[in-house]
Parts: structure tokens; C-alpha cells; sequence
């Protein structure tokens, strides 16, 4: 078994899309267009899906917001250097909520960043 993707909500898929290839430089893997349920999904990653886990967006077409409650946390990132990628994230646009530092009590660098949504990203400095 193997974590296949993890899905969201969102309400301008154009905002999104950009957002998640743009910002944090993913690729759009792959996009379709459901009428009959009247909804896009669009699917996004830094690689293959059939090597690792992606995001679906799911755009439920004339719905554009949602209430993103309190009980999903965050989708984490590994990345080569936490500064450096909250820097590029902000210049292009992005959002910063938690600047690059230690974690409280402990020594793990991270960030956190914020979709055009809201869902909150977390940034690790990958070892």
C-alpha cells in the first residue's frame, strides 16, 4: 500500500493551480473536467503519481469558498533550505504565516506558508 494523493477543496481552481505550480513550483500532472457532477479535478505534485504522493484540487463548480474547520493540519514539504524558500515564496506572491526557525522545544527548522484558500503549508528543512 501506498498513500496515493491527499485531497482539498478550493475555490478558484486558476488561483490554485498557480499557486501550487508558481509558488511552490509543482506541475499540474493532470486536469479534468467532470459536467455531469459539475466539478474539476486537477491533480499536482513535484513528480510522477506513479512514484509519490500528490494533491488533488477539487473545484465544485459555483462554490467559492469553504469552511476549512479544525481538524485538518497541514501538508508538509521537505525542502533544501527553509529561508531561502520562504524568500522566493514571498517574492512570488505567497503568503508567510510562521517565518523560518527552530520549532518551539526543539531544533527542526520549518515555515509555514498559506494557500490562496487558507490551508496552511509546512515547510521542513530536509536533512
Amino acid at each position: 500500500m501506498r498513500i496515493l494523493h491527499t485531497m482539498i477543496r478550493v475555490g478558484d481552481l486558476e488561483r490554485s493551480i498557480k499557486f501550487y505550480t508558481d509558488i511552490l513550483g509543482m506541475q499540474l500532472l493532470r486536469r479534468k473536467d467532470y459536467p455531469e457532477g459539475k466539478f474539476t479535478l486537477a491533480f499536482v505534485g513535484y513528480g510522477s503519481e506513479s512514484e509519490q504522493a500528490v494533491i488533488e484540487l477539487t473545484y465544485n463548480w459555483g462554490v467559492e469558498k469553504y469552511e476549512l474547520g479544525n481538524a485538518f493540519g497541514h501538508i508538509a514539504i521537505a525542502v533544501d533550505d527553509v529561508y531561502a524558500a520562504c524568500e522566493r515564496i514571498r517574492t512570488a506572491g505567497g503568503k508567510v504565516t510562521r517565518e523560518a526557525g527552530p520549532m518551539k522545544g526543539g531544533t527542526t527548522v520549518l515555515a509555514f506558508v498559506e494557500d490562496p484558500d487558507g490551508y496552511k503549508i509546512e515547510l521542513l528543512q530536509d536533512r
